[in-house]
């Protein structure tokens, strides 16, 4: 079967830290996978490395056919990537910090117009393309950032929050047109804290300190675990693993984001 991304035994080390152990898991192409966990889990980290950005300590991975060890200039040109953090230009317009991005994605000329014209479209930007960025409300500058991430036309997006700090209806819109593009064929990784948004999912993982402890669909997850929903299944699986930890974890210790 062809696989968007294929991940086995994804490890990374900082110094004495290991920060990821041993990650393995897959998903078919035109699915969304969810990352859940606690801040600090690994969940930014194991992307970053399928992002072509870090490299891994030990283990492997291809995305799109193409290996993040030895390939990840050609991983970087065929996805997008929208980290938690707003990273755009907010003394520039809507329109501007757009020119921006299609210029890092080496769009030109008329291609560049098109695609532009077609995620404003898409995000709903066309009444805010003058304003400038650091007047719009979180909400509005995410729908900026994905527009930014959406440009070239990646084959994966990978989203790391993107909803964090958002309003409902904004959160709605985002959720909405994610399973848009999915049904048109892309595949997309997505981190979140929100148990409502990790149900539409097709794939979910769970993240605690570093490890995936549990992989698979919302559906069979709690099926495998009898469980009635996500909450639940999730706090499971952490007081499991807490269990067996050596440092006798407990969930007041890292809480729920």
């Amino acid at each position: 079967m062809k696989l968007a991304i294929d991940c086995q035994g994804l490890s990374k080390r900082f110094g004495t830290y290991t920060a990821v152990q041993g990650v393995t898991f897959q998903i078919p192409p035109g699915t969304i996978m969810g990352f859940v966990g606690p801040n600090g889990a690994g969940k930014t980290t194991i992307i970053r490395m399928l992002c072509g950005v870090l490299v891994p300590t030990e283990g492997q991975a291809t995305v799109l056919d193409y290996d993040v060890l030895t390939q990840p200039e050609e991983i970087k040109q065929r996805i997008g990537y929208m980290s938690q953090k707003f990273s755009l230009y907010e003394d520039l317009m809507v329109s501007e910090n757009l020119d921006f991005y299609a210029g890092v994605y080496s769009l030109r000329g008329k291609n560049a117009r098109a695609e532009k014209t077609r995620v404003i479209k898409l995000l709903g930007l066309e009444d805010r393309t003058s304003q400038l960025v650091y007047a719009l409300s979180g909400g509005w500058k995410q729908r900026v950032a994905l527009g930014c991430a959406l440009l070239h036309g990646p084959q994966l997006l990978i989203l790391d929050e993107p909803t964090s700090g958002v309003d409902p209806v904004s959160r709605r819109f985002f959720w909405d047109l994610i399973h848009q593009l999915a049904k048109e064929g892309m595949t997309i990784l997505v981190s979140t804290h929100y148990m409502d948004e990790a149900e539409t999912c097709d794939y979910l993982g769970f993240i605690f300190y570093g490890r995936l402890i549990a992989f698979g669909s919302p559906a069979e997850m709690k099926l495998r675990e009898a469980k009635d929903n996500l909450d639940d299944l999730f706090i499971y699986y952490v007081e499991h693993e807490a269990a067996d930890d050596p440092r006798n974890l407990t969930l007041k210790k890292w809480g729920r984001g």
